[in-house]
């Protein structure tokens, strides 16, 4: 999958994206926000993300550094797209935004240390791997 489009559940938001990796760039991320929402995210390759409707609909929230933009629909609240800190200029796309896409669709996947930036720390982004086993 190099190209993919998704939205919002509520339909306000739809975009097309070029994925960097396809879905081999998914992940979780350690910090608290990401950890509250749960998302697995896929990195957007550069100038790979298209708004198709509702940019009257995406609002914006940052937190700490204030250098990540998280963007949900204002209507339906689900998160569609942060912009990367570890990546300025960067964005990455919630899977479950992805039309025929899941979370749940990934046996394995790597968590990355979202509490301990490398550009604070120095300590390696790789902290674990979450898996999932249906039953």
């Amino acid at each position: 999958m190099a190209e993919a489009w998704g939205g919002c559940q509520c339909g306000a938001v739809r975009f097309r994206v070029r994925l960097a990796d396809g879905l081999r760039t998914a992940r979780r991320c350690t910090c608290r926000y990401c950890r509250m929402k749960g998302t697995v995210a896929v990195t957007v390759a550069e100038g790979g993300f298209d708004l198709l409707q509702g940019a009257n609909a995406l609002s914006e929230y940052r937190f700490n550094t204030g250098v990540a933009a998280h963007h949900f629909c204002r209507v339906c609240g689900v998160n569609t797209h942060p912009a990367r800190r570890s990546t300025p200029g960067q964005l990455a796309v919630s899977v479950a935004c992805l039309d025929g896409c899941s979370p749940f669709d990934f046996a394995e996947l790597p968590v990355m240390d979202g509490e301990n930036h490398p550009s604070d720390s120095g300590r390696s982004r790789r902290r674990g791997v979450l898996r999932y086993s249906p039953e």
